[in-house]
């Protein structure tokens, strides 16, 4: 996946003089997981430029590139790295296009390597979609496989809006097919049909999901997993497709339960496919608990056996 994001990265800046990365320590370095390796030294310093520990500057800049006409690429370092920049996002990034009628784009990609897996310390290791879903006027995008994180970050690029580009940490390492169409901004994937209920998932939470699938077999259940893509804009109609073809729902993601994007998901579902649901929406996610040590977030962090812990509570024994 790195090298697939690497890739998306160097063509979009061959393709696009207008491109422009900017980040701590993505040029000469290549980043903290070497996604723009090489790019400093094939394109130059002033395309693909190592920035001051600022995050509020970083993006403050970006923005004023964005309305001059540029597309600006924004690494945020790690997923809490970014909370000093979330005035900016808030206030600026996502308002100005809806600010100005139309009149100003914001062709501006933020990306976000999050959440855990990786044995992270504090502020390394978080869940923030809930934040960025419920800014109006952002896209946000959450890619689980290689094909994906190629296809959508060229998207993200390519946008006239604002962008937030949340990127698996502990999926960086996973390998895939890179090539074939892929499925533009507010289309689920259904990784997996099913018939007994449906897993809605995302990003670092979608092999978790397909290896609960494969063990939920041994128990007698056959496990859709549906792959949600983008969190903004939100597919009901795939979702809700499959929800109301097999009447349970599971949803599993790593951020903490309290007001997640679980709760908004599980409504949206509620809503949509009140009278084909057996059983209430479960969730299966992060405690609601600022994030673990390293040595302790395999119990924080949504695994099989809780995902089936769920899926056995789905109210079997009612027609």
């Amino acid at each position: 996946m790195a090298q697939a994001l690497n890739r998306a990265l160097r063509d979009a800046l061959a393709e696009d003089p207008d491109v422009h990365l900017l980040g701590e320590d993505i040029g000469a370095l290549g980043g903290v997981f070497r996604v723009t390796d090489g790019l400093a030294a094939e394109f130059g310093e002033n395309r693909c430029t190592d920035t001051p520990l600022a995050e509020a500057g970083i993006l403050g800049t970006a923005a004023g590139m964005a309305m001059y006409g540029l597309r600006p690429v924004v690494e945020m370092q790690f997923d809490a790295f970014a909370y000093p920049a979330f005035e900016q996002l808030v206030s600026h990034v996502a308002r100005m296009r809806n600010r100005t009628r139309g009149a100003v784009p914001m062709p501006l990609t933020v990306r976000v390597p999050y959440g855990g897996g990786i044995g992270g310390v504090e502020h390394h290791s978080d869940s923030s979609e809930s934040y960025y879903m419920a800014t109006p006027g952002l896209h946000v995008v959450t890619p689980a496989t290689v094909a994906d994180a190629y296809g959508l970050l060229r998207q993200a690029i390519a946008s006239d809006d604002p962008v937030v580009f949340l990127e698996p940490k502990r999926l960086y390492w996973t390998k895939g097919e890179l090539g074939g169409e892929v499925a533009p901004f507010g289309r689920a994937a259904v990784r997996r049909t099913g018939a007994d209920a449906t897993l809605l998932t995302y990003g670092p939470a979608l092999p978790v999901c397909l290896a609960a699938a494969d063990a939920a077999r041994e128990q007698g259940w056959d496990l859709g997993v549906v792959d949600l893509r983008t969190l903004v804009p939100f597919d009901d109609e795939t979702v809700c497709a499959e929800v109301s073809r097999t009447g349970r729902a599971v949803v599993v993601h790593e951020a903490a339960g309290f007001a997640g994007p679980g709760a908004e998901i599980a409504a949206r579902v509620t809503e949509r496919c009140f009278h084909h649901l057996r059983a209430p929406v479960l969730r299966v996610t992060g405690f609601d608990i600022p994030y673990p040590p390293p040595l302790l977030e395999h119990h924080h962090l949504p695994d099989a056996d809780r995902i089936l812990a769920a899926v056995a509570r789905l109210q079997w024994d009612l027609v």
